[in-house]
């Protein structure tokens, strides 16, 4: 069988299952709720206030959601910085989830400002503040968003230009086709015009200076994640409130980042009905445990350092969440350590999950949880809020589902029978 009909089988798998009517069902909910965040204010939807200006849309959406994106800058340390190109195959699906967490992010940043109407003030140099983490922040993540669509183009541009004949990029091409975008020769697949190829190789041209961006952004947005919390010493629990909250939070997205890649591809290729890549994966195991070493070194030195282990075990809401997210890292990172049980896609699997947990617990530990800006202050997210949220993933999670039917980003010669 060749690779052309294998990958129609798999892009002609059905689009409205019920999975998807869930996701869709629950994207409606949360566009409702974004018109009404927009049209009657954020007061109208949120339980936010002085005391907590960001809740669960900064806590979970953006700390959270931008580790994500770190899966397209993990996996290209691996292939292009330490010149591993066995990992390759992996930077195409590692590269379009990064994008749909950074999409992810800067959806809820643009919900979560209090007065989007001032949000042009980014973009103009006269309102920056060159000393401010959060400015830092918020450009490196724009650059970084930027530099994700531009590495994703190309095999956008490719695969019109192959014109291959799955039922959805057919359907696709199809309405190109109405619109005079794109012409069909007599008995052949439909194509877009010849411009499309040249496009694509001036993209090429720059793809290395743009993976050195990609590489270089994460590293300054994730370091500056945690400097912006180095300011609330009062406000933030000593557990948590530490001068390595910079390179914490740096070695914290890289090993989510190898996380989700393993999380995503053994998802996608049970959704497919594709093989497993277990080789690749295994290899990008074997780095997970050694970074979650460092960074349980790191985090427990630091709490011995400044005296805070009574802290720890004093039994209180703050320490059974700090003890929380240090029992997911390790429970997760001990497996991995096997080179047998790091070839079973299944422990994968598990471990990334719980490394996903315990990883995204931290973020939220620092952000939330470990976040208390004084007496008569109290939070917890609305329905609004949490559905808001709930809404953009499911946008996200059935824009992923129809990508991967147009551009398989695994080979078609890994498809089971």
């Amino acid at each position: 069988m060749t690779n052309d009909r294998k990958s129609r089988r798999v892009g002609n798998r059905e689009l409205l299952t019920k999975p998807f009517l869930v996701l869709f069902s629950l994207s409606l909910v949360g566009l409702f709720f974004l018109a009404v965040r927009f049209t009657k204010g954020i007061g109208a939807v949120s339980n936010l206030s002085d005391g907590y200006p960001w809740g669960i849309w900064v806590a979970y959406d953006v700390a959270i959601g931008t580790a994500v994106t770190c899966g397209g800058f993990a996996v290209a340390i691996l292939s292009y910085i330490l010149n591993r190109g066995a990992y390759h195959s992996l930077v195409k699906s590692a590269i379009l989830t990064s994008l749909f967490g950074a999409f992810l992010a800067a959806s809820s940043i643009l919900v979560e400002i209090g007065r989007p109407w001032n949000a042009y003030g980014f973009i103009t140099p006269s309102s920056w503040q060159p000393n401010s983490a959060f400015f830092e922040l918020s450009l490196c993540a724009a650059g970084y968003l930027v530099a994700l669509v531009i590495e994703y183009l190309p095999s956008i541009l490719a695969a019109l230009g192959r014109g291959t004949p799955t039922s959805v990029r057919t359907l696709f091409l199809n309405f190109l086709e109405r619109r005079r975008l794109a012409v069909r020769p007599s008995g052949a697949p439909c194509v877009v015009p010849q411009a499309t190829p040249l496009l694509a190789r001036r993209i090429n041209a720059l793809l290395i200076g743009i993976a050195v961006a990609g590489i270089l952004l994460p590293t300054m947005h994730q370091s500056a994640l945690g400097s912006l919390m180095l300011i609330a010493s009062t406000k933030l629990h000593p557990l948590w409130h530490s001068p390595f909250l910079p390179l914490l939070f740096l070695i914290n997205c890289i090993y989510i980042g190898y996380a989700i890649v393993i999380f995503e591809s053994i998802l996608s290729s049970l959704v497919q009905g594709r093989s497993f890549r277990s080789d690749q994966l295994a290899a990008v195991g074997r780095m997970i445990p050694w970074l979650i070493a460092a960074w349980l070194v790191i985090r427990l030195g630091d709490v011995w350092n400044r005296d805070q282990v009574q802290a720890v075990f004093h039994g209180d809401f703050y320490s059974f969440f700090f003890l929380a997210e240090c029992f997911l890292m390790a429970i997760a990172s001990l497996p991995l350590f096997s080179r047998e049980k790091r070839r079973s896609p299944r422990r994968l699997f598990i471990s990334a999950f719980l490394m996903l947990s315990g990883g995204g617990l931290y973020r939220f530990n620092v952000y939330l949880i470990g976040f208390n800006p004084g007496s008569g202050w109290h939070y917890f997210p609305s329905f609004a809020e949490v559905m808001i949220s709930v809404g953009i993933v499911s946008m996200e999670i059935l824009a992923y589902r129809l990508l991967i039917m147009l551009l398989p980003p695994i080979p078609a010669e890994s498809v089971r029978y």
